[in-house]
């Protein structure tokens, strides 16, 4: 009995690993076996992965301390996005309150028309709900293979230079967590915006401070993503439309339909 519960117990930290793989923009494996992934090369940052000076490791709280990374797109309150998949809406509240730079960016390319046309290249339900993942700007291509991308983020077509943002995570009483994850600033407890069924969040590669366009939707509680990857929203309305999301589905059309206002210093 005794070996039954650690073989358990591995068991369940190998399907963890794998299952969060998919969240990196850097290739990992499609299939969602935890045999296909054990034992592979643990993924490099995506090249698209350049971080500014300014984004170091930091903190900042809720009213004290000056806003970090004002160079950066940010959203100061609520906003509300539809996007439209395979005709169905789906409505999704982006938390600029508690992700002000991760939201901002969000807003910012959907304003800009970025995610209309972008498939999802990444779907995950088993061996049980995980996520679906889109948002890599070179699906727009209708010869590349959804499989092929992951890799993929916004490139500025004014500057032609990746647009890259820092992890972002606020901590429960109210610190915003720049540059790490809450196990490498030693943060404890949960963050304010948690992986529940539904929540919105940025994908990235295994470097804090790439994230970019890659978004994905958790179609379970996953709490062991807490304070690893940044939550920005969550589906309020459509939830049974994501759920017949399928790999290689399109996103037919994503607009902001409330808070634009709230928008500021757009890129």
């Amino acid at each position: 009995m005794y070996q039954q519960f650690w073989f358990q117990r591995l068991r369940a930290g190998l399907l963890a690993v794998c299952l969060g793989c998919v969240l990196l923009t850097t290739g990992c494996n499609q299939t969602t076996t935890p045999e296909s992934i054990v034992g592979s090369p643990s993924p490099s940052p995506s090249p698209i992965a350049t971080v500014s000076p300014a984004a170091s490791p930091t903190s900042q709280s809720d009213s004290k301390e000056p806003v970090q990374f004002p160079e950066l797109a940010r959203l100061e309150g609520k906003a509300t996005v539809v996007m439209v998949v395979k005709g169905a809406p789906i409505t999704l509240e982006i938390d600029g309150t508690n992700a002000p730079i991760t939201a901002g960016n969000f807003v910012d390319l959907v304003d800009k028309k970025v995610y209309d046309g972008l498939i999802f290249h990444r779907v995950v339900r088993q061996p049980q709900p995980f996520v679906v993942q889109g948002g890599d700007p070179q699906g727009k291509n209708p010869n590349v293979k959804p499989e092929s991308l992951g890799t993929g983020g916004y490139i500025d077509p004014k500057t032609k230079a990746a647009r890259n943002i820092p992890l972002e995570i606020k901590s429960s009483d109210g610190k915003l967590i720049y540059g790490q994850t809450f196990e490498m600033a030693k943060v404890s407890g949960a963050p304010k915006l948690r992986h529940t069924r539904g929540a919105l969040a940025m994908a990235r590669s295994a470097y804090p401070d790439s994230a970019s366009s890659q978004f994905y939707v958790a179609l379970a509680d996953l709490t062991f993503l807490d304070g690893s990857y940044a939550v920005f929203g969550n589906v309020t309305k459509g939830m049974e439309a994501v759920d017949t999301i399928q790999q290689g589905d399109r996103i037919d059309s994503a607009i902001v339909t409330q808070g634009i206002e709230n928008l500021k210093n757009r890129r």
